[in-house]
């Protein structure tokens, strides 16, 4: 079971890296947001590159083609959805992303959980209801139209999407390669694209890679450690299982939200999000 704790290790790294970035100046662009999360991992990577370059299949290539636009696309919608609105709100709904692999890990790798699962998907369902339960004065359905009106709650859940799609390839591309080799090619490769994309939207602002190096190190850091705990991960468990257990992020971003970053309701989006980290969890014993 020594992937579940990997799959721990990496939703506590990307909780505190979320944290970092709800935490960063206002005046931050959001191109550089997105863009020093994967640059200044790299160098922590490297650091710990002490094994020889792994033999590369050819389906790495493959994969890592499609997984670059997509994770571009999702990281650019995340950073705005976590800048946006509270971070114990909004990042429990990357809970929605178990369910989307039920059938995106399915059609790709050809993996699927027992009938279990399903159970557990209605409790993240339950989970993102009661993130919104204080609309419930105006309806029962009031907490999802919440969800719905919220354009933030909306990027999210398409992010969660997104990144069903991306950790199903990036199984792909860690067989193909090895859980290090694969978070360094991953990182650097985004960062190039990212870079280009930042000089041309982000203009004189790419500058704050420089004025606000000390904001953005960490949350590179940490996400380059998520990184390579997520491939470590998935080589040893199906997609579906690591990324439920993975989600307990949500409990951790709930946790900083309220505690580090000041935010209301606690009690409220702590129940929220451990209902959908339950409910992650019995996709796992499916």
């Amino acid at each position: 079971m020594l992937w579940v704790l990997y799959a721990l290790v990496s939703g506590f790294f990307f909780a505190t890296a979320d944290a970092f970035t709800k935490k960063a100046p206002a005046e931050i662009d959001d191109y550089v947001l997105v863009l020093s999360r994967f640059m200044f991992g790299i160098p922590l990577l490297l650091l710990l590159l002490i094994i020889p370059i792994p033999a590369v299949g050819a389906g790495f290539w493959y994969a890592f083609l499609a997984v670059v636009p997509i994770e571009v696309l999702g990281y650019s919608l995340y950073i705005k959805s976590i800048k946006g609105s509270d971070l114990s709100l909004i990042v429990p709904l990357l809970s929605f992303t178990p369910i989307f692999l039920l059938l995106t890990s399915f059609v790709i790798l050809g993996e699927f959980p027992t009938s279990l699962g399903l159970i557990g998907v209605i409790m993240v369902v339950a989970g993102a209801y009661l993130l919104h339960l204080k609309n419930l004065k105006h309806g029962f359905l009031a907490p999802f139209k919440s969800i719905a009106s919220n354009r933030c709650s909306v990027y999210m859940i398409i992010v969660a999407f997104l990144f069903s799609i991306t950790s199903t390839l990036s199984k792909i591309i860690v067989q193909n390669s090895s859980p290090l080799f694969a978070a360094i090619v991953y990182l650097s490769s985004l960062s190039i694209v990212l870079f280009l994309i930042s000089l041309v939207m982000a203009g004189k602002k790419i500058f704050q890679l420089k004025t606000k190096f000390r904001h953005l190190l960490p949350i590179g850091l940490f996400y380059g450690l998520m990184s390579l705990f997520h491939n470590l991960a998935i080589t040893l468990a199906i997609v579906p299982y690591v990324m439920s257990i993975k989600r307990s992020s949500s409990l951790f971003s709930v946790f900083y939200g309220c505690f580090w970053l000041k935010e209301e309701n606690f009690r409220g989006r702590f129940v929220g999000a451990a209902v959908m980290v339950l409910g992650a969890a019995l996709i796992i014993l499916s």
